[in-house]
């Protein structure tokens, strides 16, 4: 598998500044970029996999959101935010000089790409919405409301990992391999030698402030121009069916895909989930 390069660079919240962490594969020279922005309590390596198997011909930017994977924690919880989260992204544009951009987001990280491509003059040129959408489910909102936030402490890297793999049941089969990466990834040993996830557990502070007041993403969505393609799992309590249906018809009218006997969200690990992908980043 090819290497990354491990980078960073500085970005402002509204209370100072934050050391935010991203890995970059492929040419560093090249102009054809692809943005990779992950769910809210992952990391950048979530796309280790389709990021290696692009980057010969790609530029592959996969951030450490604020307060996740080998990002700084933020100073107060409050600033956990789409406001930072778009200030982060845009520094994070113009420290890698990436002025032109195709995005993959799963959940939180489709939904900003959704925020960054409605924009007026958006860098976003291609846009891969990975099951998410303009409407989220309650019942969604209250599964993750169980376990964002908590921060439990594990006597060995094997009970973490099955922690992981109870909260993260709707990802669907994957291999043991697979599990195993994902749980790494997201794992930080502390001074005494306890495993711990690797995010801030503040991050449920404004989340559970605002879980309960829905929003209207139709304005964004009706704003994007650009190509776009929908991804759903089809056992998915996170993006419904009928707004999925919804979204094909309106804004960027995309292209979709469906994963049977998946929830939320498809990893994008396998070879069936990668290729429409692929396909889509491919088009002239």
């Amino acid at each position: 598998m090819p290497t990354p390069r491990e980078q960073d660079f500085k970005s402002l919240s509204a209370h100072g500044f934050h050391r935010v962490a991203y890995r970059q594969w492929g040419d560093p020279e090249n102009m054809r970029v692809v943005v990779c922005v992950h769910g809210l309590t992952r990391n950048g390596r979530d796309f280790d996999t389709l990021a290696a198997a692009i980057s010969d011909r790609y530029r592959v930017i996969c951030p450490d959101m604020p307060g996740r994977g080998d990002s700084e924690w933020l100073r107060d919880p409050n600033d956990y935010g789409f406001a930072t989260y778009l200030t982060t992204l845009t520094a994070l544009l113009a420290h890698a000089r990436a002025d032109r951009v195709a995005w993959v987001g799963t959940s939180m990280g489709g939904l900003l790409g959704i925020a960054m491509a409605a924009q007026p003059e958006t860098p976003v040129a291609r846009l891969v919405v990975n099951d998410v959408g303009t409407i989220i489910e309650p019942t969604a909102l209250a599964r993750i409301g169980l376990y964002v936030g908590l921060d439990p402490t594990f006597d060995s890297f094997e009970q973490l990992e099955t922690h992981i793999r109870h909260v993260s049941t709707p990802f669907g089969a994957l291999s043991e391999d697979q599990w195993h990466a994902l749980a790494r990834s997201t794992a930080r040993q502390d001074a005494t030698g306890r495993w711990r996830l690797k995010f801030d557990p503040g991050i449920a502070v404004p989340f559970r402030a605002t879980a309960g007041q829905g929003g209207d993403l139709w304005p964004l969505w009706d704003a994007i121009s650009c190509p776009t393609l929908l991804l759903r799992g089809a056992e998915s309590d996170l993006l419904s069916a009928a707004t999925a249906a919804a979204m094909r018809t309106r804004g960027p009218r995309p292209q979709m895909v469906e994963f049977p006997d998946v929830g939320h969200a498809p990893m994008l690990l396998s070879e069936n989930q990668m290729a429409p992908v692929i396909a889509f980043l491919d088009q002239p």
